[in-house]
């Protein structure tokens, strides 16, 4: 499986022990997809701090993001900390944690977006892995038939 990287992407992840290439190129949403997937399948990978920013003053550069995911197969983001983080205000911001919590609800129900809290960067790595090979089963199957 060959995995590409937004050439955006400041802190990739490196897939490393998983049986993937990398490669780089110019996503024109998310951070994370697929040869041949890259206007379907893409996964946006966010640090906590990173996410935080989005609510506030980038937030709508974040939203015109969201809307643009609307049209994909299979859109996520990946967070790597807890939903828990958040509620206790573990960020670098001033903004409330009820309104960074009620944001985030928004996000999903207006742009049917999944935000997927996986812990820590490990299990950032880990979940876009296997979100990506499951979209590759998944979508390449549907390709192969349609052939």
């Amino acid at each position: 499986m060959i995995i590409l990287i937004d050439t955006r992407e400041q802190a990739p992840f490196t897939f490393a022990g998983y049986d993937v290439e990398v490669e780089r190129a110019t996503l024109p949403v998310g951070d994370y997809s697929l040869p041949g997937f890259e206007n379907q399948i893409s996964i946006e990978r966010k640090e906590l701090n990173d996410l935080i920013g989005c609510l506030t003053v980038g937030r709508d550069r974040f939203e015109r993001e969201l809307a643009k995911a609307r049209a994909y197969d299979f859109f996520a983001v990946v967070v790597e900390a807890n939903l828990s983080d958040v509620y206790r205000g573990n960020y670098r911001s001033e903004m409330l944690p009820q309104a960074a919590l009620q944001s985030l609800v928004a996000f999903q129900v207006r742009y049917g977006v999944p935000f997927i809290w996986a812990g820590n960067r490990k299990g950032a790595e880990y979940m876009t892995h296997s979100f990506l090979e499951k979209c590759l089963r998944e979508f390449g199957e549907e390709r192969r038939e349609a052939a």
